[in-house]
């Protein structure tokens, strides 16, 4: 979501700036937690300091719920699309300290995933790691083969694996070692959580491209913004270039259709999108709207709509079995 404007910072290193935005990301979803938009057990062991995280505006609140709740929908449909002889394998880009893993691991299709797998900065890697061991509601679901290597940049286990990669390293290495992780003719799901609008156009598209090249059932979810050349846009920019945050990967995109052909030009046959804006007013029954509703006062829904309408998701599947299809968020 659009972040407030913060004051002037100066990082150690170029790269501190980008994994800052993990600790906005996870501070926003802390915020939702406490305001009852989310449930989410796990987070306070993955984030440090909760009693300092100040609650963000309802604003923040909602843009983190809908991002939440509708990647969470279409990971499970795409989940129950699939055949009970498939093996789910799932491929995080920039997790962070996203929970989902943990989060997935109570709900029914757990069964199916096989392979959960979580690439960061080697920094960002190391905290997870160290919660990880430090708290069992999370180490137990991860399994008693759970290991730590390389001074905490590597966590393994037989489903659950973090690994420090520089996604923006040439793909052939960078990702080499998920090759021996991942298995070919059975199911992989990517999920890009704004990471591809940090990086080149030609950098994301080769990471797209690297899997659907090399396995023949590739399907992905990618949570973007788009179209930042108007007014909502110049002052994001600015915003974020306070922190020393650039977004090269935004101009190639203009619109959420934009984001489709992305994945259409990196050999997805099956793709569809939706702004926040519309998946907040389509995609949740009454009650839960209702519901939702109740919880804070929105004194500028037009302001609300401006900024869930500049963030989409999209997916896509590479998938001969025709399941794809039928791949709708609902």
């Amino acid at each position: 979501m659009l972040p407030p404007p913060p004051p002037r910072q100066s990082f150690p290193d170029g790269d501190a700036a980008i994994r800052s935005t993990d600790d906005d990301a996870a501070h926003a979803r802390v915020s939702a937690v406490r305001k009852g938009y989310l449930k989410d057990p796990y987070i306070q062991y993955l984030v440090p300091r909760l009693h300092l995280i100040p609650t963000r505006p309802p604003l923040i609140n909602i843009g983190t719920y809908v991002r939440s709740e509708v990647i969470d929908k279409l990971m499970v449909k795409w989940l129950d699309l699939l055949d009970e002889s498939s093996q789910a394998q799932i491929v995080s880009l920039g997790a962070g300290s996203d929970s989902r893993f943990w989060r997935f691991t109570d709900l029914p299709p757990k069964a199916k995933i096989v392979k959960w797998i979580e690439i960061d900065f080697p920094e960002i890697v190391a905290k997870k790691a160290l919660a990880v061991r430090k708290h069992s509601k999370l180490s137990e679901a991860v399994g008693p083969d759970l290991a730590i290597e390389k001074g905490g940049t590597v966590l393994r286990s037989s489903v659950f694996n973090i690994l420090a990669v520089d996604l923006r390293g040439e793909p052939s290495e960078a990702l080499q070692p998920l090759e021996v992780l991942l298995s070919d003719g059975q199911p992989v799901l990517l999920l890009a959580e704004c990471v591809f609008p940090y990086m080149s156009p030609e950098t994301s598209a080769a990471i797209i491209r690297w899997f659907t090249e090399r396995y023949s059932r590739v399907s992905i979810i990618s949570y973007d913004m788009f179209g930042l050349g108007d007014a909502f846009g110049k002052v994001m920019r600015e915003n974020l270039q306070i922190r020393n945050i650039e977004l090269p990967g935004v101009d190639d995109n203009p619109t959420r259709q934009s984001l489709e052909h992305r994945l259409h030009g990196c050999g997805l046959s099956e793709t569809n999108s939706v702004t926040l804006k519309n998946a907040r007013a389509a995609c949740f029954p009454g009650p839960e709207v209702d519901r939702i509703s109740g919880l804070e006062r929105l004194d500028e829904v037009e302001e609300l709509d401006l900024v869930l309408g500049h963030y989409s998701i999209t997916w896509g599947s590479k998938d001969e079995t025709g399941a794809a299809a039928r791949w709708r968020v609902e």
